[in-house]
């Protein structure tokens, strides 16, 4: 093949690699241009695609350029020549601590500040609708068996999810016998600690042994794992009883899946948000007793605010990820959703700690102490976010200085880090880059303009050089907000203030969920826009507020939250129905 030829097919070949063609089209697209004898790439593409990347080059820049068209294009094939797996993370990890930052040592710790001596129930609904702490309370005094409590929630789920579809998978046989071996455990007296017995639902981007794992996707529905992740290793060693695979948004990113959309208990016409919706709607709708969810980028805290639960986010490295599907390397988090704040204490003490097969991992104990006199924390509050916020935000507010904390005005950057949200994007478009390019990102049921499919093509389209920008700018956050926060044990907001959610998942720093009222809405969609209908019906949904920490200090953003869920007291009320 002259060299002419083969330059025209490799440039046609370019073509389509820069129009997101797969492989077989590029194929294809090679041999129409060889057929056709045309001129293949010009000097003129190249100007073309300095409109897409926002540059301009002089006629003799772009021939220089053209130059290297050729080598770019090999350089390319090589690359896609290659197989990666899900779980092949790229060679740079991020970690949120900076070089001069102390993070101090912390021993594992659990101190529980709440008293569990309520009466045992006749009631199976309040028996479910408990909280871990008191649950475990009740099975260690005898009246309650962890047998009991898992076919009381297998019985709400066969009842209830019919409407909700939280579930994916429901593994009634695996709770019930591990559920019985919990019961013997506890009679020859072996206490694996405080989730021995109790019922829980996780995530189905998790990977389970002979369980179906699906990522709530269509090409993945059939993939069953021949391994266990690190967290349900975990929880088994804690005596944690698995109730099944709760439904995630297809490949983590809202609240639809394969099976159709999670809804909200409060309002079963709206989606629960995501992408941890099943987590969120299934511990809302008292179907577990806790649940375990996902965040790159709002999936525990935007669920958790929609359903009313206690979210935690943790500080980036703290749970191992090793088992999970990844999104976004640098981003991912795994964490508790809990009906109450403490709660999600108590199952962080069992699912923390250091992981080798997680590269982002941390080596940090996690220390609660629930009787922390709270009055001796310093809180800090951005005055704009509250006159912005609703008269729910601002009752959080107010409910934060009734208890005796110091509260003072927090420097918050005035850097806007809203480009951050390029490294969700772009991190996923590589981790699923094998759809785009085999075309198989077509099976997936959202495909407008704010899916995957759509985010994925874009990404590819985005100049290498100004990500590395990005990241540059993420390294900024990170020196910011680690200067903002010293003074500072804790800082209060509404969840979605100004670049706040975005910012602290970027910098890894922990986020908490607390139900702060409510407030009646529409009927809404999955970026709580809602259709401007007059004398639409509207429904009494939960409305959250956020507790954020520095790096690893999660159990002060619990206590505090702790202790203002109870100022507060709208934890205990049910959605209607359940």
């Amino acid at each position: 093949m002259s060299t002419s030829r083969r330059a025209l097919i490799k440039s046609a070949a370019y073509a389509a690699l820069l129009s997101g063609c797969s492989s077989s089209d590029t194929r294809k697209e090679a041999a129409r241009a060889e057929s056709a004898g045309g001129d293949g790439l010009s000097i003129d593409d190249i100007a073309a695609a300095e409109k897409v990347a926002g540059l301009r080059f002089t006629h003799e820049e772009r021939a220089l350029a053209f130059e290297g068209i050729e080598g770019a294009l090999e350089t390319l094939a090589r690359l896609r020549s290659l197989e990666f797996a899900n779980a092949h993370a790229p060679a740079l990890q991020f970690n949120p601590k900076l070089a001069n930052m102390r993070v101090g040592s912390q021993k594992n710790t659990l101190k529980l500040g709440a008293v569990h001596d309520a009466p045992f129930p006749s009631q199976d609904a309040d028996i479910a609708f408990a909280s871990v702490g008191q649950q475990a309370q009740w099975i260690r005094s005898g009246a309650l068996s962890s047998k009991r409590l898992t076919e009381i929630y297998l019985k709400r789920i066969a009842t209830f999810d019919g409407d909700l579809s939280a579930f994916i998978t429901v593994t009634p046989d695996r709770a019930l016998k591990e559920a019985e071996k919990a019961d013997a455990e506890r009679a020859q007296g072996r206490d694996r600690g405080p989730l021995h017995g109790i019922p829980y639902a996780l995530k189905d981007l998790a990977d389970t042994k002979g369980v179906s794992t699906t990522w709530g996707a269509e090409p993945f529905r059939d993939h069953v794992p021949q391994t266990d992740a690190e967290i349900l290793r975990k929880l088994e060693r804690a005596g944690a009883v698995l109730l099944g695979k709760t439904a995630c948004g297809a490949i983590a990113y809202g609240d639809q899946w394969y099976g159709g959309v999670t809804k909200n208990p409060w309002n079963p016409n709206e989606g629960s948000s995501g992408s941890s919706a099943g987590s969120a709607s299934a511990l809302a709708a008292g179907l577990c007793s806790f649940s375990i969810g996902t965040e790159t980028l709002g999936s525990i805290i935007s669920p958790s605010e929609r359903c009313g639960v206690a979210g935690l986010r943790p500080t980036y490295g703290r749970v191992s990820r090793a088992g999970f599907m990844a999104l976004c390397w640098s981003l991912d988090k795994v964490g508790p959703l809990c009906r109450y704040v403490e709660d999600t204490a108590i199952v962080l003490s069992e699912i923390n700690g250091y992981d080798a097969d997680d590269p982002g991992a941390a080596r940090y104990g996690f220390a609660y102490d629930g009787e922390t006199d709270i009055r001796s924390l310093t809180v800090g509050y951005v005055p704009d976010w509250f006159e912005k916020g609703d008269a729910i935000d601002r009752k959080a507010l107010d409910a934060m200085k009734s208890l005796g904390v110091t509260l003072k005005e927090f420097p918050w950057p005035s850097t806007d880090y809203s480009p951050l949200v390029k490294i969700v994007e772009i991190e996923a478009a590589a981790a699923f880059s094998d759809l785009t390019l085999s075309d198989r990102d077509d099976e997936l049921t959202w495909q407008d303009a704010r899916a995957w499919p759509n985010s994925w093509r874009q990404a590819r389209l985005f100049p290498a050089v100004d990500y590395v920008q990005i990241d540059r700018l993420r390294r900024r956050a990170m020196q910011e907000l680690g200067d903002a926060f010293a003074g500072f044990d804790a800082l209060i907001g509404p969840n979605f203030a100004a670049d706040a959610l975005l910012a602290t998942n970027c910098t890894g720093h922990p986020q908490l969920c607390v139900r702060a009222g409510f407030a009646q809405t529409p009927t809404r969609d999955l970026f709580s826009q809602s259709a401007k209908t007059a004398g639409a019906e509207t429904f009494r949904t939960p409305r959250g507020v956020s507790l954020w920490a520095n790096l690893f200090q999660e159990g002060k953003i619990i206590a505090l939250g702790r202790a203002l869920e109870s100022a507060l007291g709208v934890q205990r009320i049910r959605p209607p129905g359940l």
